[in-house]
């Protein structure tokens, strides 16, 4: 399922366009929205546990490990 998020904050991900082809890192800047698909998981890391979200966007692209903080759900 598709929702709408919004970026809290501007955001330096790497975008995964398909597996036979490098990173592209892009920025996504703060209050631009995007139709994506958003899978949670949990990653420790030194300051403790910390939600994310890999983000499966509808041009196929994927950003993975994505803070929660740093978007929030518009729909």
């Amino acid at each position: 399922m598709y929702h709408t998020i919004e970026f809290n904050v501007d955001l330096w991900v790497d975008l995964e366009r398909s597996p036979r082809h490098p990173l592209e890192k892009i920025l996504i800047c703060r209050g631009s929205w995007r139709r994506a698909e958003v899978r949670p998981r949990i990653i420790e890391n030194e300051d403790g546990a910390v939600e994310v979200a890999d983000l499966f966007f509808e041009d196929g692209a994927a950003a993975r490990g994505v803070p929660f903080a740093a978007f929030r759900f518009l729909d």
